[in-house]
C-alpha cells in the first residue's frame, strides 16, 4: 500500500513539475532536425547528417537562385521540355510566358515541376546550367553531404541531401526577404491565371499558427519530406523531417518541444564596457556594437562564461579593432563578438563624415 502511494505522489509532482530539457519531441521521420534560426544552433537530431532522397523540398534551392538572380520581373518562355514534366504541374502552356516572380510563386506554393523547368531553362539557359548553378550554391553554403542532379526533386540516384543540409539552405534563405514573403504566402494569383494558387503547406494554412513558411515533398520512393520555419516567444525555428509517415505531427512536436524547452537569452548587450588587462590592476574601456541572443535551456542559462582576448597596441587596425570577446557553454565556443575603441565609430560612419565634411568645405557650408 506504501508503494502504490509513493508511486501515485511520484506521478502527481511530475505532472506539477514536469522536468524540462529531458525528453526529446516524438516523431516518425526516418531523418530530422530542428535547428534555431539566426544562430543556427541544432536543438534536436535524429540521423541528421544521412543523404536522402529529398522530393520536391529541393525546390527550396531552385527557388532561392531564382530570386538572387535579380531577374523576377522578367519572362521565360515556356518550353516543350518544361510542360511535359512529370509529377505536379501549374499546367503550364508551350510558347507561354510567364515572370519569374510567377513561377517561383507556382514552384512553391503548387509544387510546380513544369515551372522548375521553366525557372532553371530561363536562369541557368539550359537544365544542366541551372543544375551546376545548384551545386555550386551547395558548396557555398557548405551542404556536404548534397548533390542536386534536377531542378524539382524527382528521384534520381545523385539526387540527394540531408536534414542537416537542407536546414542549412533553409536558414540562408530566410534571410532573403523576398523568399521569406513568398514561403509565407498562403495564396497567389498569376495575371496569367484566372483563379488564385493555394499554399500546399498546411502547417502554415490550417495546422500551426506559429508556422511562417516551409515547402512540401513527396515521391512514392522517396516518402514525405517537409521543410518549415516557425516563430514564437522571439525565437525563429526551423525544422526538417524526410521519409516521415506523420509530418505535420512531427514538425508541431518538434516546434513545440524547441519552444517549451528554449529561450533566447542575451548573452551579450552593445555599448561601452570596462576590460581589465592582464598582471596589472588597470583597465581599459571598450564597445561592443551589437546585442547577442543564444538560444539556452534553463539549465544552460547559468553556465555560460566568456573570455576576452584584447590586441596589443601595435596589432591593431586603426586602432579601431581591439580584441573580441568569445562566449562558451561547456567550454566549447557558441558565439563572439567584436571589441572596438570606444571613441571610434564604424569606418563607414567616419568616411562618410570625411565626404560630406569636405563636401560642405566646396559649397561653403563652412
Amino acid at each position: 500500500m506504501r508503494f502504490i502511494f509513493f508511486i501515485i505522489i511520484l506521478l502527481l509532482f511530475s505532472l506539477v513539475n514536469p522536468v524540462i530539457g529531458q525528453a526529446t519531441p516524438e516523431v516518425s521521420a526516418n531523418n530530422a532536425i530542428l535547428i534555431e534560426q539566426s544562430t543556427g544552433r541544432v536543438l534536436y537530431e535524429k540521423d541528421a547528417h544521412e543523404p536522402e532522397l529529398i522530393a520536391s523540398i529541393t525546390k527550396i534551392m531552385t527557388a532561392l537562385i531564382a530570386i538572387e538572380s535579380d531577374k523576377m520581373k522578367e519572362k521565360a518562355k515556356i518550353s516543350r521540355k518544361a510542360i511535359y514534366t512529370e509529377g505536379s504541374s501549374i499546367y503550364l502552356e508551350q510558347g507561354e510566358k510567364m515572370t519569374i516572380e510567377d513561377l517561383v510563386y507556382g514552384l512553391m506554393l503548387r509544387s510546380g515541376n513544369d515551372a522548375a523547368v521553366a525557372i532553371s531553362e530561363h536562369i541557368g539557359g539550359s537544365e544542366e546550367g541551372f543544375v551546376y548553378l545548384m551545386n555550386e550554391k551547395a558548396k557555398w553554403l557548405g551542404m556536404t553531404n548534397s548533390s542536386f542532379e534536377n531542378p524539382h526533386g524527382l528521384d534520381s540516384d545523385n539526387h540527394y541531401s540531408s536534414a542537416y543540409d537542407m536546414a542549412l539552405l533553409m536558414r540562408s534563405a530566410m534571410k532573403n526577404e523576398e523568399f521569406r514573403k513568398i514561403t509565407g504566402t498562403t495564396s497567389y494569383k498569376s495575371e496569367n491565371r484566372s483563379y488564385s494558387w493555394q499554399n500546399k503547406n498546411k502547417l502554415l494554412t490550417q495546422y500551426y499558427d506559429s508556422c511562417t513558411g516551409g515547402k512540401t515533398g513527396y515521391t512514392k520512393k522517396t516518402g514525405r519530406t517537409l521543410v518549415t520555419t516557425a516563430s514564437k516567444n522571439g525565437m525563429d525555428l526551423i525544422a526538417v523531417t524526410l521519409n516521415a509517415p506523420d509530418d505535420w505531427r512531427d514538425h508541431i512536436n518538434m516546434f513545440e518541444w524547441g519552444f517549451d524547452n528554449y529561450d533566447m537569452e542575451s548573452i551579450a548587450k552593445k555599448g561601452e564596457i570596462q576590460y581589465k588587462l592582464k598582471k596589472t590592476d588597470k583597465s581599459i574601456p571598450g564597445f561592443t556594437r551589437n546585442d547577442i541572443f543564444y538560444p539556452l535551456t534553463e539549465a544552460e542559462k547559468d553556465n555560460i562564461k566568456k573570455k576576452s582576448y584584447l590586441l596589443k597596441e601595435d596589432n591593431r587596425v586603426a586602432d579601431d579593432t581591439i580584441g573580441k570577446t568569445v562566449f562558451y557553454l561547456d567550454d566549447i565556443p557558441i558565439a563572439e563578438t567584436t571589441i572596438y575603441n570606444e571613441e571610434n565609430r564604424p569606418r563607414e560612419d567616419k568616411f562618410y563624415s570625411l565626404v560630406l565634411s569636405m563636401y560642405q568645405k566646396i559649397i561653403g557650408f563652412e
